[in-house]
């Protein structure tokens, strides 16, 4: 549950009314969703730097692009001379009536493979529904979510030009009690401008046998054209004993 500390914030965000929910490859000012097929490829490119504590820094070099109901990616992830990871993946959006089905597959080196299946119900209040499987091989969690998950929960976009989402991510294999839950607030502010806003808290362990933590944080993105920039503080990030700071730029052409 979000606790009462995030109250007011919320509160904030909705009397500033002009903050849709879950991140979408939209441009700002344009509709979320798989689009028409036969649409031109589009492209998104993300550097991200993320500094922890007590560790040393890394970088991420992520590409995007989808048509249609088709969206394919590879990206490349580095801390020092410690790790490296290069990873493709493929996803498909289906529309049918009242429901969306996002079913995604994801390679990366070191042998890791996983799947995820996302359900989205209903139009203006729906239901979210997913859940995620993977090879349990080596792999730098850049969701910061469990992987072998269940993920429930509710969203509305009753409010104009504005979508929020309430949503837990919750292991379901591997035994940690890891579960996130987040809120997730985006708005339209103009035309081509985008606001979003994700407030998070999480507990469990890094593994089976280690120490139960507690943590939090926030990410916010906001999205001017075809440039966007997110930065996220991350409080036991990955349900370590560290906390990270994330910063991202990225621009869709």
């Amino acid at each position: 549950m979000i606790s009462g500390k995030f109250l007011p914030l919320l509160l904030a965000l909705l009397s500033m009314l002009p903050l849709p929910a879950v991140a979408d490859a939209s441009r700002p000012g344009t509709a979320e969703g798989a689009g028409e097929a036969g649409e031109p490829w589009a492209f998104k490119l993300t550097p991200s730097y993320y500094a922890t504590t007590n560790q040393h820094s890394a970088t991420d070099l992520n590409l995007r692009t989808n048509s249609g109901a088709h969206a394919l990616w590879l990206g490349y992830y580095r801390r020092g001379t410690e790790f490296e990871q290069t990873r493709a993946g493929y996803e498909f959006t289906l529309e049918a009536g009242y429901a969306t089905l996002i079913p995604s597959l994801q390679l990366a080196t070191h042998g890791f493979a996983g799947t995820a299946v996302s359900l989205e119900i209903g139009t203006s209040v729906y239901a979210l529904l997913g859940y995620g499987r993977t090879n349990a091989r080596d792999y730098y969690n850049l969701n910061f979510d469990p992987n072998d998950s269940i993920v429930y929960g509710i969203g509305t976009s009753l409010i104009p030009s504005t979508r929020l989402a309430l949503y837990t991510v919750k292991d379901n294999r591997l035994h940690t009690e890891q579960a996130v839950t987040h809120l997730v607030a985006r708005t339209q502010w103009a035309d081509r401008q985008r606001l979003t806003l994700d407030l998070f808290e999480k507990s469990g362990r890094e593994a089976e046998e280690a120490p139960k933590v507690s943590g939090h944080g926030v990410a916010l993105t906001y999205d001017y054209r075809d440039f966007f920039v997110r930065m996220a503080r991350d409080h036991k990030v990955n349900f370590s004993s560290e906390n990270q700071s994330r910063i991202s730029l990225g621009l869709r052409f």
